[in-house]
């Protein structure tokens, strides 16, 4: 009798209906979150310009902050300017290509193969990308975990995106609504996986859009950074020259302004 118990539910929960059912499940989440912070102002998002401090971690400790000025076009471009003490990086991302210039040690070059796949990770586990539905052209695969501790005495629902490619992100919604926490699984260079996540706080209302202001991110339950926002402005036009590599520092010598 057990076996054919346990039967019956590995048929029930492998079936094409309960596949269907989880992903309206997450479709209904979605849509719930989507009325939280904005609904259609929120998809009619097209860029996002951001200032404010960028704090690294060493040991689950703070030991640097550099301001930043963050540029996104979504859905895949970002330039990022970090500045600390005279100090100043820029790198920048459009889809499959990007550069990145050190001032302090005059560098101006291509960026590698892995600091793409880093940005690439970063757009799979953004909140833009599941709500606006980025994910759809990847032919990734939406689907409604369940519920999982929160905070205390809460309890948080979990949707799932899998990609063609094995990899895997889920999106903690907490009982308001909101979107408290991202997951996904990472390799570091030795091979080991690691698991990151992304903690989202002080959700505040800008231009009729709530917008967290506070981003923690995690390795194995260790922080590794902290973004802080200070500014957040959206559909602000941004010319297309932003993004392109230049021909020289010099040509960059001023502070990124948009």
């Amino acid at each position: 009798m057990k076996f054919l118990i346990s039967l019956y539910l590995l048929l029930f929960y492998f079936s094409p209906a309960f596949g269907q059912n989880s992903s309206n499940t997450a479709e209904l989440l979605i849509q719930k979150v989507l009325d939280k912070v904005g609904n259609q102002k929120y998809l009619q998002i097209k860029t996002i310009v951001s200032e404010g401090n960028f704090t690294l971690f060493r040991d689950g400790t703070p030991y640097r902050t550099d301001k930043f000025l963050d540029v996104i076009v979504l859905p895949n471009r970002e330039i990022t300017e970090f500045k600390n003490s005279g100090e100043r990086i820029i790198q920048a991302n459009m889809a499959d290509k990007g550069w990145f210039a050190d001032f302090s040690r005059n560098i101006l070059r291509d960026q590698t193969d892995d600091e793409i796949s880093n940005f690439k990770k970063s757009m799979r586990t953004s909140l833009y990308n599941l709500l606006m539905g980025y994910w759809k052209p990847e032919k990734a695969v939406l689907s409604y975990i369940g519920k999982r501790p929160g905070d205390i005495g809460k309890r948080n629902d979990v949707i799932k995106l899998s990609y063609p490619d094995g990899f895997e992100v889920e999106f903690e919604i907490s009982d308001q609504n909101l979107p408290v926490k991202v997951i996904y699984k990472t390799k570091n260079k030795e091979g080991k996986e690691i698991i990151e996540y992304d903690r989202y706080a002080q959700f505040v209302e800008i231009q009729g859009i709530l917008t967290p202001l506070v981003i923690d991110h995690y390795q194995n339950d260790v922080p590794t950074w902290r973004v802080n926002y200070i500014n957040v402005t959206y559909n602000k036009t941004i010319p297309e020259t932003i993004f392109q590599k230049p021909r020289n520092l010099k040509e960059i010598k001023k502070d990124l302004k948009i």
